[in-house]
């Protein structure tokens, strides 16, 4: 079992969720993303939110366009030296991708795997400011480091800048493209939320979005020499055919969790989190919880309608209840699964790693009616899929 510590007790209160998001470090300015943005994608969204920013994150903003300013020298350096040698580096290997809404174990699953070195991946560095993660290093990285909290807010887990991260950071750190736009300009939620797929894109928008995403993948492929990528993104969940025309030969490791508690992740996420990244005053919680709730179905219905298209042997779906009580088994099962070599090798790495988790806390969740009902009644399809009936500890 990989977390033996005692449970912490949520229940619906906790989130304020009748009332608002957690404002505790409201004043903190480092936490937001849009720090690492390229100085035109930064005024693209100012002109996509008709440059409204709230008086009370007037400070957040500031410091996000000042690091984006102090950078613009950099980006063009970085890519004057290293475009042509990015669009040179062939993708010989086919990337591997964790997919599934957020809170699922996408993160541990994404932590276990780099353990492996015959993979390459992004670091979180590399992903919140990806234009100048070469050169800008020596310089930028101890920013980075030192406007990074030690823990993650919505889990406690560890965070650092060398440790893997989500490469939709720096897809949005570059382009329109990413569904954390909609956390650092909240009210403007729902148009960044359309970005998680495709169905009503114009064909330039996909060939943008391939275009910007491909220079990124070949950029850290060159960075790590050829390795064979490991990918986390929960944004690709609802991309799968165009990643597929990408890459024909990719795998994809989907990854799920009980509904109910999903949901109550998911919230416990965002009363906490989005308060750090926006610049706009977050429409009430409430409102976040509907798009939510929309957002999920819209992925996870999306993602059982194009997973036929992924051959058999380059899928894996794992569940998250299963991963957390016996990691080790299911990453076992999924390099045989894929043809990956060196699990055996590997194996003392992994397990030296998941001994430094047993401290991490896992959520233990208490429902009201509403709420179970609420998730029925939005998510029973996926309750149906997935063969729950009922909230449940997360450990067996």
């Amino acid at each position: 079992m990989l977390y033996p510590v005692p449970h912490i007790l949520y229940s619906i209160d906790d989130f304020s969720l009748a009332m608002d998001f957690d404002l505790t470090n409201n004043s903190v300015v480092t936490y937001t993303p849009l720090a690492g943005y390229t100085l035109p994608n930064l005024f693209r969204m100012l002109a996509q939110n008709h440059f409204h920013i709230s008086p009370r994150y007037a400070a957040r903003f500031t410091y996000s366009m000042a690091l984006s300013t102090i950078m613009s020298p950099f980006y063009i350096r970085e890519r004057v030296k290293y475009d042509k040698a990015t669009e040179n580096t062939p993708i010989t290997k086919d990337p591997i991708f964790i997919i599934g809404h957020w809170r699922c174990g996408t993160t541990l699953m994404h932590n276990i795997l780099t353990r492996d070195q015959q993979f390459g991946y992004f670091t979180t560095y590399q992903t919140l400011i990806p234009s100048i993660f070469i050169s800008g290093e020596k310089f930028f990285k101890p920013i980075v480091v030192s406007s990074l909290p030690k823990k993650r807010p919505m889990d406690d887990g560890d965070l650092s800048a060398d440790l893997p991260q989500e490469d939709i950071y720096a897809l949005g750190a570059l382009s329109p493209y990413s569904y954390y736009h909609g956390w650092c300009f909240p009210k403007n939620m729902e148009h960044y939320n359309n970005y998680i797929d495709f169905t009503s894109a114009s064909p330039q928008t996909i060939q943008d979005w391939k275009t910007i995403y491909l220079h990124l993948l070949k950029k850290i492929t060159m960075y790590h020499k050829g390795k064979q990528l490991i990918l986390k993104n929960q944004d690709n969940t609802g991309k799968i055919p165009q990643l597929l025309e990408m890459f024909p030969d990719a795998k994809f490791i989907y990854m799920y969790r009980n509904p109910y508690n999903l949901y109550m992740s998911m919230m416990k996420f965002m009363h906490k989190v989005i308060p750090l990244y926006c610049v706009q005053t977050p429409p009430p919680l409430k409102e976040v919880e509907e798009k939510m709730m929309t957002l999920f179905s819209h992925m996870t219905q999306k993602y059982l309608k194009d997973k036929p298209l992924i051959p058999k042997e380059n899928l894996i779906e794992v569940k998250y209840e299963q991963f957390l009580n016996q990691p080790l088994d299911v990453v076992s099962t999924l390099y045989k699964k894929f043809n990956l070599s060196g699990y055996p090798d590997v194996e003392p790495t992994l397990k030296t790693y998941l001994a430094t988790q047993k401290t991490v806390h896992i959520d233990k969740y208490s429902f009201t009616d509403p709420i179970k009902k609420k998730i029925e009644n939005h998510w029973g399809f996926a309750l149906s899929e997935y063969q729950y009936s009922q909230p449940q500890e997360d450990l067996p």
